[in-house]
């Protein structure tokens, strides 16, 4: 593991930071529901399965303690903590992607390889750091949480997908 100087604190600046970054997220869509002229239909969301939801609160608890693992002191009690949860969050998000199947109705589609993919990497992360190679470790949970979260996100946020709906309405 590596080393990390005792008075390594999260800092105002990161701390400002973490909140800039939920303010503008937060007006963001305020901004894009109204332009739309659409609140959210939270009701879409709760009248869905308990697999699809579990499935979405993991891969927000996943967002949120990524976003504080990437912006935080890298290193401390703090960092390993909330890095083994965002781990457990993430791979709750992979195995239950694997019981969604409404892309490809009853089978598996392309998104399920990034399922895959993450339940390897995410033990590949975890390995790089425990053999001392934290800058390699960086860039396997960094490209997971970009690629598993940001970008997989985001394309649930296309016309005919769920939080299309619940976001912008019915398309």
């Amino acid at each position: 593991m590596t080393a990390v100087a005792a008075s390594a604190t999260y800092t105002p600046r990161r701390l400002l930071l973490l909140a800039a970054v939920a303010l503008a997220a937060g007006a963001g869509a305020v901004l894009i529901s109204q332009r739309f002229g659409h609140a959210p239909d939270w009701g879409l969301l709760a009248r869905q399965g308990w697999v699809l939801k579990l499935h979405i609160a993991a891969a927000l608890t996943a967002l949120a303690l990524g976003t504080i693992q990437l912006i935080g002191v890298k290193g401390t009690a703090a960092h390993r903590l909330i890095g083994w949860s965002w781990v457990a969050a993430m791979a709750t998000v992979a195995i239950s992607s694997f019981f969604i199947r409404t892309i490809n109705p009853g089978s598996f589609s392309l998104i399920h390889l990034l399922s895959g993919w993450t339940l390897i990497a995410l033990p590949m992360g975890i390995w790089h750091v425990r053999s001392g190679r934290a800058r390699a470790h960086g860039r396997t949970m960094g490209a997971l949480f970009v690629g598993g979260l940001i970008i997989a996100g985001a394309f649930t946020f296309l016309p005919g997908r769920l939080m299309w709906a619940v976001f912008f309405g019915q398309a």
